[in-house]
């Protein structure tokens, strides 16, 4: 496997991303968000800054979390319905680096989404004179990336093997069960049906739990001390690992696919 030959796939899916006028939606974001510290303060008054914090927040993640969606199912399944794989697969790249390389650039993608969204995010809420912590809301942009970057793996695992559509839905469902996978576990312990109770605790080890990836409440309400930094990095290793899990079961998939 040639760190070249991803580099080169990863750099030609950023510029392909980019050319589709995707940071177009780093406008959308400045615009709704200064929108909103204009007028929350005439409909909320009193809890106007911590509203104000947190649906900045969550913008960040909805709007990169389309991405990483809809452009991550299309990255393989795109090439597949062209044809183009044919060519691609012809040259010197190996299916492995081939998905590697997709995966890397979408990344890259999101993490100047990612980063750009929270510079203009800190800079609206630095001129309305809205107090936060600095260092939570990095910690928080930070793990969002990890967690959008587990998000495209899953995004072009399922695009692998199945149509654009089927692998969207699919996807959000992973980001949807992913969030509640602990929820799912603690009503399967409420229940006193031990095959419920195993179904929500296989379900629990097969789905990727994305809640030690959202550190958006304590950067907002501080409704929890951030976890230690022994913990946090458990956390992001745990992101990680998956991701590559993914992406390896996604290179196999690929690689035994006949075109």
């Amino acid at each position: 496997m040639s760190l070249g030959r991803i580099l080169v796939v990863a750099i030609n899916v950023f510029r392909e991303v980019i050319r589709d006028r995707v940071l177009y939606l780093i406008g959308v974001f400045a615009l709704l968000f200064v929108a909103a510290a204009v007028l929350l303060p005439e409909v909320a008054a009193g809890t106007e800054d911590k509203i104000l914090q947190d649906l900045g927040l969550a913008a960040i993640a909805l709007l990169s979390l389309v991405i990483a969606v809809f452009v991550g199912t299309g990255l393989v399944n795109k090439e597949i319905e062209k044809r183009t794989v044919f060519v691609l697969i012809a040259k010197p790249v190996s299916r492995v680096e081939f998905i590697i390389g997709k995966h890397l650039g979408l990344t890259m993608v999101l993490a100047v989404l990612v980063s750009t969204m929270t510079l203009i995010y800190l800079a609206v809420l630095g001129f309305y004179q809205v107090s936060y912590p600095l260092s939570s809301t990095l910690l928080a942009a930070v793990y969002l990336l990890l967690e959008l970057a587990l998000i495209t793996a899953v995004a072009i695992l399922f695009g692998v093997f199945t149509s654009s559509l089927l692998a969207t839905l699919l996807t959000f469902a992973v980001y949807l069960m992913g969030h509640f996978s602990r929820d799912l576990v603690a009503l399967g312990n409420l229940s006193e049906n031990p095959s419920i109770q195993r179904v929500t605790q296989a379900l629990y080890l097969v789905l990727p739990d994305l809640s030690r990836l959202d550190l958006k409440n304590q950067a907002v309400y501080g409704v929890a001390a951030l976890p230690a930094p022994v913990e946090l990095l458990g956390h992001a290793a745990y992101g990680l690992l998956y991701t590559v899990l993914l992406l390896a079961i996604a290179s196999l998939l690929f690689s035994r696919r006949e075109f």
